[in-house]
């Protein structure tokens, strides 16, 4: 019985032969479903880190759009948060809105304080209107923090600064967000060495626009969040403030919700609210806010990126 068991004269095959080559399939199909660069010595693909700062979702989509299954993404609040600042891999990447076309000021210390070990440097500078000499400005902010960027890059979305901007207005914009995409993705795939050059025109512009801030270019946008916002009694205290400020200045107390703390202006608080419980603060002697906004109604988060996203990304 034990060696009719283990031979099937009928089939011309032993079970334990069936088994060996039931075994070898199954690993063969194992290594065919495996990704590429695993299978690949010669066409392993590189290892790229992508760094990202985010408010209403813009930067973090444009960092999911240039990442592949080789990518890490990071968020820069949650390198902050855990005092992480080295970084290596075959390519890193910067991505992040522009204020006033300087990077956020978290963004400006960040880069400070990161050590980063890559064969290829490259920074997306996310923008709604005009860009000016962004593209200049962080390759001078990198390179005297220590770090030189090999591509640095601007991409037009819409403009989330609401005190210019009706919200309802600039999401109707076709902005050729995918076709930008697609040439940024091209120039990395090809590890191009460019720097978005600035005419002196865009100079001057920028040093207007300083002028008239009347902010500091050491320091771009810090202001203090209990000075600008204000929660009104629209509140039900939901708490999402208290998760998407990239700085924790947001907390729900027994008395309603409070802010306090250094703020990078990014908005996060006042676009994410549900209830456009957070407004700013009247301040008609402040040349950014001396008009208030556009349209109090209208709120923005990029349509590909969720809320607990944004969550997850800032939370402190």
């Amino acid at each position: 019985m034990g060696k009719d068991n283990d031979n099937d004269n009928n089939k011309g095959i032993s079970r334990r032969d069936a088994l060996k080559r039931m075994g070898l399939f199954v690993a063969g199909a194992a290594a065919l479903s495996m990704p590429s660069a695993l299978t690949s010595c010669g066409g392993e693909k590189k290892k790229r880190i992508i760094l990202y700062f985010t408010a209403t979702g813009n930067s973090l989509y444009i960092a999911r759009q240039l990442a592949d299954e080789n990518t890490e993404l990071l968020s820069i609040p949650q390198m902050v948060k855990q005092n992480r600042y080295d970084f290596e891999a075959d390519e890193v990447g910067i991505i992040y809105p522009i204020y006033g076309h300087m990077p956020p000021n978290m963004v400006r210390n960040f880069i400070k304080q990161a050590r980063i070990k890559a064969d290829y440097k490259f920074a997306v500078l996310t923008y709604g209107m005009l860009d000016f000499n962004a593209a200049e400005l962080w390759n001078g902010i990198s390179q005297k923090a220590g770090t030189k960027f090999d591509y640095i890059n601007t991409l037009v979305m819409v403009d989330n600064w609401l005190p210019n901007f009706d919200m309802n207005e600039q999401m109707k914009i076709d902005k050729h967000i995918p076709e930008q995409v697609e040439k940024i993705k091209a120039d990395l795939l090809k590890q191009r060495k460019w720097i978005k050059p600035a005419t002196a025109e865009d100079r001057r512009n920028h040093d207007g626009f300083m002028s008239f801030s009347r902010l500091d270019p050491e320091v771009g946008f810090l202001k203090r969040s209990e000075r600008y916002f204000q929660v009104t009694d629209a509140c039900i205290g939901c708490a999402i403030c208290t998760e998407v400020c990239p700085r924790g200045n947001y907390e729900l107390t027994s008395t309603g919700v409070k802010a306090e703390g250094d703020c990078d202006f990014c908005f996060a608080c006042i676009h994410n609210c549900p209830q456009k419980a957070i407004q700013f603060a009247d301040l008609p002697d402040d040349p950014l806010l001396s008009r208030g906004e556009v349209n109090p109604n209208a709120r923005y988060r990029n349509d590909h990126v969720s809320l607990w996203s944004i969550k997850e990304s800032n939370r402190q």
